[in-house]
């Protein structure tokens, strides 16, 4: 079965369709993770994401805030920060606000890694992007920023059927 019997099989109905953008979620997400985690050097995608973060955020964020950034646990985040940290990116430190809490610290490996190594790579970016005109990378950040609404609703949905099963 090719991708195109895929799409054709999906397209009929708007329940058909809502299966086809979540199945297509799911493999686009590996097909990145695992063209990038082949060519991104000295790290995988999902450390090269945390560093993404932690490099743009204004103030140091905890495990757990990371791990709510990036849809994961806080257990996935310590593991990534402790392969980051014994490649000199990042220091990990208590939380100036939590003393309970964990927080990550870029290294001046990092800006150097973005400035030079990661470089190139950001360059085939515009290989996944060029297929698009403007105005479709336009209407798809718009679609996927609302992606995120639908998300939530579907946690709050899974909390409160978890809620009432304590009951």
């Amino acid at each position: 079965m090719e991708l195109n019997d895929l799409i054709t099989r999906f397209s009929g109905t708007t329940r058909d369709r809502q299966k086809a953008i979540f199945n297509t979620l799911f493999i686009a997400g590996n097909k990145l993770q695992t063209l990038f985690d082949s060519h991104i050097p000295e790290v995988s995608l999902k450390q090269f994401m945390l560093l993404s973060i932690v490099r743009q955020s204004d103030e140091q964020l905890t495990f757990t805030q990371l791990g709510s950034l990036l849809g994961c646990s806080r257990q996935n985040i310590k593991k990534l920060a402790d392969a980051l940290m014994k490649k000199g990116f990042i220091t990990i430190h208590q939380s100036p606000h939590d003393t309970r809490a964990m927080c990550i610290r870029p290294t001046e490996k990092v800006e150097d890694y973005f400035q030079n190594e990661f470089l190139q790579y950001q360059e085939e970016l515009k290989y996944l992007f060029e297929v698009y005109s403007d105005e479709e990378i336009k209407t798809l950040f718009m679609l996927l920023s609302k992606l995120y609404a639908g998300i939530d609703n579907l946690e709050e949905k899974h909390e409160a059927i978890k809620n009432n099963r304590n009951i």
